[in-house]
C-alpha cells in the first residue's frame, strides 16, 4: 500500500490572495495533523480538518456570492466535497476505515487541483474587477461539525 507522504506549502499553489493562501496553508496544516495523528486522535483531527474546510468553502462562497453572475460550479464543488467528508466521518465513527484510508490517499491531488484550477480562476477574477476579498470577509469562527 502506497504511504501517504505529508503535504507542504508550495509557490505553486499562491493565488496572490493573501487570505485564500493563508486558508490553503491551513488546510495543509489540518491534512498533516490528521496523517500524523495517532488512531486514537485520528477522529478528532479529522473533525478539525471538515471544520476548517468549511470555514474555508465559507469564506470563498462568501467571496462569489458578492461577485455578479460567478459560475455556480465552485460552490457546488465545495458542496460535494463538504457532503463526503461528513459521510466518510459518519462511516468512520462506525468502524467503516476503507473510505477514510481512500480519501487521505485522494485529498492532496484534490487540494491541488482545486487550487490550481477553481481557485486560481477566483482569484484571478477577483483580481481583474478590483474585488477586494478583506471587505466581504467575516471568517466565521464556529462550524456545525
Amino acid at each position: 500500500m502506497k504511504v501517504v507522504q505529508p503535504m507542504s506549502w508550495q509557490e505553486a499553489y499562491s493565488n496572490g490572495l493573501p487570505l485564500m493562501d493563508q486558508t490553503h496553508q491551513g488546510f495543509i496544516e489540518h491534512f498533516n495533523t490528521v496523517l500524523a495523528a495517532s488512531k486514537n486522535e485520528q477522529m478528532a483531527a479529522f473533525i478539525e480538518l471538515i471544520k476548517h474546510t468549511e470555514l474555508h468553502f465559507d469564506q470563498e462562497n462568501q467571496w462569489m456570492s458578492a461577485i455578479p453572475d460567478f459560475p455556480a460550479c465552485h460552490r457546488a464543488e465545495h458542496d460535494r466535497v463538504l457532503e463526503v467528508l461528513l459521510e466518510i466521518k459518519k462511516r468512520t465513527e462506525k468502524g467503516d476505515q476503507h473510505l477514510f484510508q481512500t480519501l487521505i490517499k485522494e485529498l492532496p491531488l484534490w487540494f491541488e487541483n482545486h487550487v490550481n484550477g477553481m481557485d486560481a480562476a477566483l482569484a484571478f477574477h477577483m483580481s481583474n474587477i478590483g474585488f477586494d476579498p478583506t471587505q466581504t470577509s467575516k471568517n466565521p469562527s464556529a462550524s456545525k461539525y
